[in-house]
């Protein structure tokens, strides 16, 4: 059972607010000089072979969130323009036909994207950082300096480290040899994702044991046990060590946005993704916390990764998942292929056993569906994740199924279409034209592949799965139709004749 559409996309798009971007100047008041350089197919690789380090930002005209960071793009632009050496900020017009190879070469897959482009192009980056020009700046100062930052003070420490995000340093005895090197490489690879330090004197530093000389790594982080040491130097052990220590061993999703990189981290990870949502008022708030943290420290280590959720922030989780608020406290886990497990009323002493249940294959996969209609008189049927076996799979008919958004247009105009299509064939016992709302309902079978709206497949009485690919017209899906169905009786003598090749089977072995 798989639903299609990734859950980093669509579940993080409802869980975490985008953020939100304003102009301190009208397009009126703008400068007459533009600091972002325009490129495009003409003079992009001339320009980006120049740069050691340069941003470029490909964008749409008509895309809203473009058109809201092209202000703070450009006023980060001016500003660093003034930096010794300046910054350079670049934008590309990603939808301009001509300049779609250097989309695709760059991986452009939604707008805006912003890469950083480091030594003349060769070193490729996403951006990761705030669309507000402040924060732009604040951002790319840093990505533009050098991948460490040498901590010198206990100052320099508190300001470096601060309480609220993962700080790597590390501790050498001196600036130099394989440790240190690995170690430096290793932050300009995940400088992106971590900010990293060093330093000569492990007493600046505000928590862990201030005599070691090192070389040791140390990782301080705002959960769990705030710091942990580590001193394998291997390029690979190192990365798994700041990946594994930087994830919480319950991650906090409520309106804190601070929490928020976890979130993200947490979403990201391959792990099977276990979710405790709970009102964070009721009496029983602290058992479930604390009976889940326990939980988690024992199943961590086996391929599960743990979020705790407040109801009031997890709207979002509901909606996608399908869930009601009277099934609080619950737990659900999803796999990265879809597949869920779902407990409600979950009480404190019951996680454990349910989790060491759901390890062991115990625990039957959740679907999320809307109820079974109980009259279905309509032209076109409507479909549900627990009777999608029924209609499509079981009925023994030949089934067209539209999966299909309410919100959208396209399937707004194609709705009559199609309910002219099952009126065409209403007296036809062995042609079923029905839809499915995939955003209420899971798609329980691996054999459709959803990814945007509508799709629709046909399904023929023997079995055969086909796409519809063709126009949206009444004629043209009736076409498709004829061409593909089994006629009454087709189905039992293509079963038949598959009986006969089992059996000439058997007499040749």
């Amino acid at each position: 059972m798989s639903f299609r559409v990734p859950i980093c996309f669509l579940f993080l798009s409802l869980l975490l607010a985008a953020p939100q971007i304003s102009a301190d100047e009208s397009a009126s008041e703008a400068k007459e000089k533009e600091f972002v350089l325009t490129l495009d197919h003409s003079n992009f690789s001339d320009t980006i072979k120049k740069h050691d380090f340069i941003v470029v930002e490909f964008y749409a005209p008509w895309c809203g969130h473009c058109k809201k960071l092209a202000p703070e793009y450009e006023k980060a632009a001016s500003i660093l323009s003034s930096l010794d050496p300046p910054v350079v900020l670049a934008k590309v017009d990603a939808n301009e036909e001509k300049n779609k190879e250097i989309a695709n070469e760059y991986d452009v897959k939604g707008y805006p994207t912003v890469k950083i482009l480091r030594s003349g192009g060769k070193h490729i980056q996403e951006y990761k950082g705030p669309r507000e020009a402040d924060g732009i700046v604040e951002y790319l100062k840093k990505q533009s300096g050098p991948a460490s930052t040498e901590i010198k003070s206990a100052d320099d420490a508190a300001a470096f480290i601060g309480e609220n995000k993962v700080v790597v340093v590390g501790i050498f005895p001196k600036f130099s040899g394989e440790e240190y090197e690995n170690f430096i490489a290793l932050a300009e690879k995940l400088r992106s994702d971590y900010d990293f330090g060093h330093t000569l004197e492990a007493k600046h530093l505000p928590r862990g044991e201030s005599s070691v000389t090192g070389p040791v790594v140390r990782l301080f982080k705002p959960f769990d046990e705030l710091y942990v040491d580590f001193k394998d130097f291997k390029a690979e052990a190192l990365e798994k060590f700041i990946e594994d220590s930087s994830i919480p061993v319950v991650t906090v999703f409520n309106n804190d946005p601070s929490n928020h990189p976890f979130v993200v981290k947490f979403f990201n990870s391959l792990n099977a993704k276990a979710m405790l949502f709970i009102n964070v008022t009721s009496d029983v708030a602290e058992a479930l916390k604390s009976k889940y943290r326990e939980a988690a420290e024992q199943y961590r280590s086996q391929g599960v990764s743990f979020l705790v959720g407040d109801v009031e922030a997890s709207q979002g989780a509901f909606q996608y998942f399908g869930l009601k608020e009277e099934d609080v406290p619950l737990i659900i886990i999803q796999h990265n292929d879809g597949k869920k497990f779902f407990k409600p009323n979950v009480e404190p002493d019951q996680l454990t056993t349910w989790l060491k249940d759901y390890k062991e294959g115990k625990v039957a996969p959740y679907l999320k569906s809307e109820p079974i209609p109980g009259t279905n008189n309509e032209p076109v049927k409507v479909v549900v994740a627990n009777s999608f076996d029924d209609v499509v799979f079981k009925s023994g008919k030949n089934v067209l199924l539209e999966f299909y958004a309410p919100w959208c247009g396209h399937c707004k105009k194609l709705a009559p279409i199609l309910d002219e299509v099952a009126v065409s064939y209403q007296n036809d016992a062995d042609v079923t034209i029905a839809k499915l709302d995939a955003t209420a309902n899971d798609i329980p079978s691996e054999s459709f592949d959803v990814q945007g709206y509508p799709t629709v497949y046909f399904k023929s009485a023997s079995g055969k799965i086909s796409p519809y690919e063709g126009d949206r017209t009444k004629e043209d899906i009736i076409q498709f139709i004829e061409k593909n169905r089994d006629k009454p009786g087709q189905e039992q003598e293509q079963a038949k004749d598959e009986s006969v090749k089992q059996e000439q089977g058997k007499d040749e072995l």
